[in-house]
């Protein structure tokens, strides 16, 4: 027998072991009811696993956060990975077809519980392609890191963030990141994002005098004295895009004001707000605006400003997107498609410490957050061979060169 046969035997035994790998590790970290911001042991599990096949692990605590880094090797190219292991809750669990933390794979081989796609999935689909990968290229060039953390779900203040700034004044760089957020629309790998909005949010507090219904000229009524405001900033158009980003968008989700009695003008009205907004603006250029608004308006008001998440984008013809979208071709003989839509993701802080390289490439995202959120095990498998693939493209051409 040739090396080459032994060789490629080998590539399909491997391939077919890790399909039932692939779907008890799913099970397993679904079993965890890890609601954020709490990990429940998940990296733990994780963690097993990757020192058996030579990482350096290192656990980071923040406050109430659990976070993982590891890695193995220490040359360029840094492939990292980044993940979550807490979930939203569940909701209402009658309203499950099966428990939302029991992992059960029923007869049509879908994995259905709170995580399958968001992201546990995602997590154990490359750490079997991990496993898959080394074994049978050892000596690959580069290095691979994993960043898992228990706080994506929630604030965001105490996880992947913070681990990227430690590994900064490390002096360690990443090159390049893959995030297993679920990108795909209807087959895995028919999307790849290749950036995302910044998001920058707040409470608008609009004050006026507080009074009788009946006496409206002793009171300043802030519903009324705010309409107009609110109507232009609705109405404004705050920037043109570009060519991978939608236009920004601002948005009203919640208004409140009244003491409950109907006789009463209110004193106060809070209006929460949100921007979603394309590297064509930024945090700065629409406060200022905002503020511009609410001022020719002559309002009296305060906004409590919230923390900014900054867009990033990753160039369409970068080396990680082009062999990205090669392994998406290769494994499932259809073409992806590239964009940036949905809301935020832990790649802005890879981008922000200057990795210049970040694609998210997951499950897909129907059921995301969803009662009964769910995955086929063929697609986490798919998924796996997607990521295999694609470190193979990564760390091996220089070897083989």
């Amino acid at each position: 027998m040739s090396t080459t046969t032994a060789f490629t035997q080998e590539a399909a035994r491997v391939v077919s072991h890790s399909h039932s790998r692939v779907a008890s590790l799913a099970r397993q970290l679904l079993r965890i009811e890890s609601i954020t911001p709490n990990d429940g042991g998940c990296q733990d599990i994780v963690r097993n696993r990757l020192e058996k096949i030579g990482f350096i692990c290192e656990t980071m605590k923040f406050e109430d956060v659990t976070n993982l880094w590891a890695h193995r090797g220490n040359t360029s190219p840094l492939v990292v990975f980044a993940g979550h292991t807490d979930v939203v809750p569940s909701g209402p669990t009658k309203e499950w077809q099966y428990p939302p933390f029991d992992g059960v794979i029923d007869d049509q081989n879908v994995l259905h519980g709170r995580g399958a796609v968001d992201m546990k999935g995602g997590i154990a689909a490359f750490i079997v392609a991990l496993e898959d990968f080394l074994h049978l290229n050892p000596n690959y060039a580069g290095s691979i890191g994993i960043i898992l953390t228990s706080d994506e779900e929630g604030p965001a203040k105490f996880g992947t963030k913070l681990v990227v700034q430690e590994l900064t004044r490390a002096g360690i760089t990443i090159d390049m990141g893959i995030v297993g957020e679920p990108s795909s629309r209807d087959k895995v790998g028919d999307t790849i994002k290749i950036g995302r909005r910044g998001s920058i949010g707040g409470d608008l507090i609009i004050k006026g005098i507080q009074g009788h219904v009946a006496y409206p000229h002793q009171s300043l009524n802030p519903i009324h004295e705010s309409l107009g405001a609110l109507k232009d900033l609705v109405d404004m158009n705050w920037d043109n895009g570009t060519d991978d980003f939608g236009p920004t968008t601002f948005q009203i989700s919640n208004i409140n004001s009244g003491t409950g009695a109907r006789n009463v003008i209110p004193g106060i009205k809070t209006t929460m707000f949100n921007f979603r907004y394309s590297p064509a603006s930024t945090e700065e250029s629409l406060r200022s605006r905002m503020e511009k608004i609410l001022e020719k308006h002559s309002l009296n008001y305060e906004i409590d400003w919230h923390d900014a998440s900054l867009p990033y984008e990753t160039d369409r013809t970068s080396h990680l997107v082009e062999q990205a979208l090669a392994s998406v071709l290769e494994v499932t003989g259809a073409e992806g498609t590239l964009c940036t839509s949905g809301g935020t993701s832990d790649g802005r802080f890879l981008a922000a410490a200057g990795c210049s390289q970040v694609i998210e490439l997951g499950p897909s995202h129907k059921t995301i957050h969803k009662v009964d959120e769910h995955v086929s095990i063929e697609d986490l498998q798919v998924l796996a061979d997607i990521y295999n693939n694609l470190l193979e493209r990564l760390l091996l051409t220089s070897v083989e060169d």
